[in-house]
């Protein structure tokens, strides 16, 4: 647990961290995230993250500098580093929370004040080796993620169809939950994207169908292209997914997760395919790669 927090401008202990009551972040979910990892001191693709920040904050009309300046994105950037070393942490999850601000009581987004900023950090023990050799399983949600909707292309913290998706796919003894949209079509996980493999082919619900745009979805995007592996975005049906050759799950945190059954229904042999294992591998060295560059830029290996 984060025992050092960052909150509007300053690094305080998480005893003496307060928010308003009246925060519209707190009140109505009005409000944006971004979780991270951090490898050995550095923040993975945290230009991306807050790139997306931006973007997001700037479609749902929060327009103050320091989410909408190159200058505010250093702030941000800065303020992301200082709170990782704050709390002495090498490999971590970070999560940075941007909420509209204390207002009225009532909804009105003209009585908002500045933004919220809230960044908290913990370590983080991977999953051990024998998961990804196993895989996850998961079930589908019985809610519907609406395409239409702009909160589903946000990391919005409106979060509460994930938990409840989560919160059901764990009581069903499985690990993560899907999302179909409203015209049944495949959308992504509680907290990950999904990818499936079919006839050699990379296969990716696109944003269309009401995916968050994942940073972990765009790198293994960009990996598969580079390798010359045809990667395809596009409307998926459930039955492409289950009658896949290999799936998969991507975020932040778990990288690349081998996704092995559906609604108890195995995907081709139940287990990781070669391609999963050789995107991880691939994936991982990215990462390693980016360390290795930032640590010589700095001045050493920490």
């Amino acid at each position: 647990m984060s025992e050092i927090v960052y909150i509007n401008g300053q690094l305080v202990p998480r005893s003496e961290a307060r928010l308003s009551p009246f925060d519209h972040g707190f009140l109505y979910g009005y409000g944006l995230f971004e979780t991270m990892r951090a490898y050995n001191g550095h923040i993975f693709r945290l230009d991306s993250h807050l790139t997306r920040l931006r973007h997001s904050a700037q479609s749902i009309g929060l327009t103050h500098s320091i989410l909408n300046t190159d200058e505010g994105e250093q702030s941000l950037k800065s303020a992301c580093m200082a709170t990782l070393e704050a709390n002495k942490l090498k490999d971590a999850r970070i999560r940075l929370t941007v909420s509209a601000g204390e207002g009225d009581m009532m909804p009105d987004p003209g009585m908002r004040s500045s933004p919220t900023i809230l960044i908290t950090a913990q370590s983080l023990v991977p999953l051990p080796p024998e998961k990804y050799e196993t895989g996850f399983k998961a079930a589908l949600s019985s809610l519907r993620r609406n395409s239409q909707s702009p909160l589903s292309r946000l990391k919005s913290t409106c979060y509460m169809e994930n938990i409840l998706a989560r919160t059901a796919a764990r009581a069903a003894g499985c690990d993560e939950s899907i999302f179909l949209n409203e015209q049944g079509y495949l959308a992504e996980g509680s907290t990950t994207n999904v990818f499936l493999v079919s006839n050699g082919e990379l296969i990716t619900p696109c944003f269309e169908s009401g995916v968050l745009p994942g940073i972990t979805r765009d790198a293994v995007l960009e990996i598969a292209r580079a390798s010359h592996l045809k990667a395809t975005e596009r409307w998926v049906q459930l039955n492409e997914l289950i009658e896949s050759q290999e799936a998969f799950l991507t975020n932040s945190i778990l990288e690349l997760m081998p996704l092995v059954s559906v609604e108890g229904r195995t995907i081709s042999s139940g287990k990781p395919g070669k391609l999963t294992r050789d995107l991880l591998f691939a994936y991982r060295e990215l990462v390693r790669k980016a360390i290795v560059g930032r640590t010589t830029t700095s001045g050493g290996i920490d």
